[in-house]
């Protein structure tokens, strides 16, 4: 999975994959087929475990527009550290692959349903909170910071300044203030 994830599907050899694995090539084949399903076996993992843990605050059933703020926060404060250059393996593959491959394609597709819902879901309990205004068009917004959130975890890949992650992460603070419930403001 790291190894597809530092280097793509198209810059990872099976020479690598057989030494990252600690395998040989039959072996590897013989469990997988192909390095087509072995991708397609890290990435169903990768959405299972990391992206399950990295989205669970604006996935879980209370979150809010705090939950939005962090998830924006904690993106930043990641393109300081391990995270930098090596960004998320589904947006990597929705980038290099998702218009290519028809299996890529699926992830890529799932992968931004999945983001779009979660905001949408925090969003929707920020409206029944009474955190966000009324007149909020929720699913523009949760559009909004998905296609930011996948620019975010692309300008990490990219080795981005760190601080433009943090101006973007206090621009979704604002953005959210902006349309904050007349009463709680």
């Amino acid at each position: 999975m790291e190894l597809f994830r530092r280097r793509g599907f198209n810059g990872t050899s099976t020479a690598e994959l057989v030494d990252e694995l600690g395998v040989n090539r039959k072996s590897m084949y013989a469990e997988f087929g192909s390095k087509q399903e072995l991708f397609e076996a890290a990435l169903e993992h990768y959405d299972r475990n990391h992206l399950t843990r990295v989205l669970a605050p604006i996935e879980a059933a209370d979150a809010g527009l705090d939950a939005i703020r962090q998830a924006f926060a904690g993106y930043a404060s990641a393109s300081e550290g391990w995270f930098r250059g090596r960004g998320c393996l589904m947006c990597n593959t929705a980038l290099e692959r998702g218009a290519l491959d028809p299996a890529s394609g699926r992830f890529a597709a799932a992968y931004l349903s999945r983001i779009n819902r979660a905001f949408r879901h925090a969003l929707e309990n920020g409206r029944r909170s009474g955190d966000l205004d009324e007149t909020a068009d929720l699913d523009e917004m949760a559009a909004f910071f998905t296609t930011l959130l996948i620019g975010v975890a692309a300008s990490i890949r990219a080795e981005a300044p760190p601080e433009q992650l943090h101006a973007t992460s206090r621009a979704v603070s604002s953005n959210l203030d902006m349309h904050q419930s007349t009463t709680r403001r």
